[in-house]
């Protein structure tokens, strides 16, 4: 660590809903800045205009928001190192562009996309590998094969031009990651990229380390997959004169398929069936892709589970709130190689935080399910029935299948638990039961079966048959909770319609 202020950036593209890997990703920086009294910065990087969609920044907003990373400094947020968003900083990015070119570390390049395909295509037929790099540049339509004049011809032109980044030859690069250790690379094996395009906009490369630089951030907290960029990064601080104020790198592993095999995508969510997105994404026109928010999951249980997708505390502890993550994150603990990710898990973790409510809580968060079924039912009554229940439900939703029965009487019995309980003497039984029951006084599960017990015993019946048949009549079918206990909950006048119901209809 350095003694520098923690700042750190999640700086994602507006090309489309975040991928869970790319929430992960935000979190760790969010944890990361919290644990050291730091910043978190939400930085939109759009430099690439040809993938810009609409709607997909708000997106991005929201889907933390839900969360609960709480931005410090963004396009929504303001902060002193505005503006944070890549597209507002065009003259910015231009003048460290000049710097390069006149301090020799960039050119100008002219080659158009047709001759570049031509050499791609001509070296794939010589079975070898075209590369824009240290061998091949002298041979090619850059400011370092053309005179000076001739350069500045072609830019009065103005003939479209690229601004490529000259990797020094057989250099070895060095940087410490703080997940994966020291980092070493040649870059005798390195490509010149684009760092500024004919779009006058610059590409990620240049544009993130100007960024960095600029918003003071000091550890750049990554997917792996932005590895391979490390030297071009790292050269470009060097290049530019900040190499004291570089940041501290640090590349997350990825978030693997369920079966462990290749980078979970969006189809492995279609076809398994479930969210690889925070909240619902609905593009004007396009296909909607689910979200955790609205399959039902809760925010806290999202976040314990990413938390734990590459990284733990080395116990063996599952279940974190949000501060007890921020207490207990390092990077230090953070795997190298990639998590898994388990849908069950993720419903595991709903269930926990689910549970771990108060019923008042699940009442809350319920009331628009029992709304949208048209049920008006005493507040009372369903706070009973979620405590009843609430230890067999996954999500909110679950609730209702578990609960109906407190609401409304049974229009259907099953019919498999017909046949099986409701035979021999049991029907005759029922039909007398409601005049047993008008005879309890003290309306409780414990008086309930006490009359019930009595009159099954002076029949002469089975416990078992006749209580399955009672169950069929109060909720139509052999499902819930203490059956007394339902009784008790809908009252002796309801129980007892219930009863005569069944009687009549089945």
């Amino acid at each position: 660590m350095t003694d520098r202020k923690v700042r750190v950036r999640f700086a994602p593209s507006p090309t489309g809903p975040l991928h869970i890997g790319g929430v992960r990703t935000a979190l760790f920086n969010y944890l990361f800045a919290k644990k050291h009294g730091g910043d978190f910065i939400l930085r939109i990087e759009d430099t690439d205009q040809t993938r810009f969609v609409e709607g997909a920044e708000a997106y991005i907003n929201e889907s933390l928001g839900w969360l609960g990373m709480t931005i410090d400094e963004g396009v929504a947020q303001g902060g002193e190192y505005g503006p944070y968003k890549q597209s507002e900083r065009k003259e910015i990015y231009l003048s460290y562009t000049d710097q390069l070119i006149n301090d020799g570390w960039a050119y100008y390049a002219f080659d158009t996309a047709e001759e570049l395909d031509a050499l791609r295509e001509k070296a794939e037929a010589e079975k070898s590998k075209f590369s824009y790099d240290m061998h091949t540049r002298k041979n090619l339509r850059n400011s370092l094969s053309l005179s000076a004049d001739e350069v500045k011809q072609l830019i009065a032109d103005g003939t479209p031009y690229v601004v490529r980044f000259k990797m020094p030859e057989d250099t070895e690069v060095k940087a410490t990651d703080l997940i994966r250790g020291e980092v070493k690379f040649n870059t005798s094996i390195l490509d010149d990229k684009v760092i500024f395009k004919s779009d006058g906009l610059p590409t990620y490369h240049l544009a993130n380390v100007v960024d960095d630089y600029k918003m003071k951030i000091s550890h750049v907290i990554r997917g792996e997959e932005w590895l391979p960029s490390m030297p071009l990064h790292v050269m470009l601080y060097k290049a530019l004169g900040w190499e004291n104020e570089r940041p501290e790198f640090a590349h997350l592993p990825l978030i693997l398929k369920p079966t462990g095999n290749g980078k979970l995508s969006k189809r492995d969510g279609d076809k398994a069936g479930f969210p690889v997105f925070p909240i619902e994404w609905r593009p004007e026109g396009g296909e909607v892709a689910s979200g955790y928010r609205e399959s039902g999951y809760l925010p806290d249980a999202v976040v314990n589970l990413l938390s734990l997708l590459g990284w733990n505390d080395g116990t063996e502890k599952e279940i974190f709130t949000m501060d007890e993550l921020i207490q207990a994150f390092s990077l230090e603990r953070v795997n190298k190689s990639g998590a898994r990710f388990d849908p069950e898990k993720a419903k595991w973790f709903n269930h926990q935080y689910l549970v771990s409510k108060s019923d008042e809580e699940i009442y809350t968060l319920f009331e628009p399910i029992l709304a949208d079924k048209s049920v008006s039912a005493d507040k009372t009554l369903v706070i009973q029935a979620i405590a009843l229940v609430k230890e067999r439900a996954t999500f909110v939703a679950d609730l209702w299948e578990q609960t109906f029965f407190f609401f409304q009487a049974p229009v259907e019995y099953d019919a498999k638990v017909v046949k099986k309980r409701w035979k021999g003497d049991v029907p005759a039984f029922m039909t007398e039961l409601p005049a047993v029951l008008e005879q309890v006084s003290d309306w409780n599960a414990d008086a309930i079966k006490e009359a019930i017990a009595a009159q099954i015993e002076a029949k002469g019946l089975g416990f078992g048959l006749v209580m399955n048949a009672f169950r069929l009549a109060l909720v139509g079918g052999g499902f819930g909770p203490d059956l007394m206990t339902i009784a008790e909950l809908i009252g002796k006048e309801e129980t007892i319609a219930r009863i005569n119901s069944a009687v009549a209809n089945i």
